[in-house]
């Protein structure tokens, strides 16, 4: 019987807090739910639990490396999120030949017109993008990446992120087949829009507003720490 102190820990003294917890247990469904309150498995097979646990600390790990990579990517090109994602969706309208507009960006980004003008006003001081009078509609603007930008995106950000292709391709097509279902289902398993402590599908559509506001704050934090 323990009295929740660790061997060798000096009377009195409770091993608590994150020093005590292994960091794959944040993935464990028996450490995050013992009484089974969240999730009932007394009907599976200890070997199943255990296998799904390391599933869970599989994904866990993939979604810390890909923050890592995210974090890193934004830091390189001293942009924030919404920017990121602003610049990747132009770098795909140059290479299958579609024009980029204002509109464009702002529904790929679910952002308003009014956010999309402040972020692409802030892309081309910084000297990311370029707007030009639209060819055919004369009430229309295009957005292009500018040259050097698009060259540093693809061989650094771009080239790291691409190495995702290098683990999908080891697999045999009825293994992806599998990959894609599970990660499917575990998308709709967590949608915004089917929990309704978040408010449902009004949580969903909120999304893209938060997005807008933490691209705002991550850039402006970037261009404050390139100006130090």
């Amino acid at each position: 019987m323990t009295d929740g102190r660790g061997a060798g820990s000096p009377a009195g003294r409770q091993v608590m807090g994150s020093d005590a917890v292994e960091r794959s247990d944040v993935y464990d469904v028996d450490a995050s739910d013992p009484s089974h309150s969240l999730i009932d498995r007394s009907g599976m097979d200890p070997a199943e639990v255990a296998q799904i646990t390391e599933l869970m600390t599989a994904f866990g790990e993939l979604r810390e490396a890909e923050d890592a990579l995210s974090e890193a990517s934004r830091a390189y090109m001293h942009l924030g999120t919404t920017d990121m994602k602003a610049l990747h969706y132009l770098i795909v309208c140059r290479h299958r030949n579609i024009l980029g507009t204002p509109r464009g960006i702002a529904d790929h980004l679910s952002i308003t017109p009014a956010a999309t003008t402040k972020l692409l006003d802030r892309l081309e001081r910084g000297g990311h993008v370029t707007r030009s009078a639209h060819p055919s509609d004369r009430r229309a603007l295009t957005v292009s990446i500018t040259p050097a930008t698009y060259a540093s995106a693809m061989e650094t950000v771009g080239r790291a992120q691409s190495r995702r292709f290098h683990a999908a391709a080891r697999l045999t097509s009825a293994e992806r087949d599998v990959v894609i279902r599970f990660l499917r289902d575990t998308r709709n398993e967590i949608a915004l829009s089917e929990q309704a402590w978040a408010g449902g599908t009004e949580a969903a559509g909120g999304a893209g507003a938060a997005a807008e506001s933490a691209g705002d704050s991550s850039t402006e934090v970037a261009e404050n720490s390139s100006t130090d």
